[in-house]
């Protein structure tokens, strides 16, 4: 069973990358209607990540934001806006879901 915490992280996450997303899409704000729907979704985003703050460390909130956020930017920006990325980089994005795993699944720090 998930955690509420850990649920409204994910919703946080989901909103961000969403945000991501529009951003790219606004062409530097150029798009009114993306850029507008952005904002919406990083508000969003910034409230629901506010909320597992009260209960997970600050540090540990972040790196699982971040990083899964990442991840899931880069999948959205090579499968819609054809931004394809390189075996470094790749690496790079593999080494960071390996540490999101491990906090998830090693660290105390995500008991609450």
């Amino acid at each position: 069973m998930v955690s509420k915490p850990s649920l409204y992280l994910a919703i946080a996450i989901v909103s961000e990358v969403i945000g991501t997303s529009l951003l790219t899409a606004s062409h530097g704000f150029a798009r009114w209607g993306y850029a507008v729907a952005s904002l919406a979704a990083y508000g969003c985003a910034f409230y629901f990540l506010s909320i597992p703050l009260k209960t997970i460390p600050t540090g540990i909130v972040y790196a699982i934001w971040s990083g899964v956020g990442i991840v899931l930017v880069s999948a959205i920006g090579a499968l819609f806006f054809k931004q394809m990325l390189d075996m470094p980089a790749l690496i790079g994005i593999g080494l960071i879901m390996v540490g999101v795993l491990v906090i998830n699944l090693f660290s105390g720090s995500m008991q609450h």
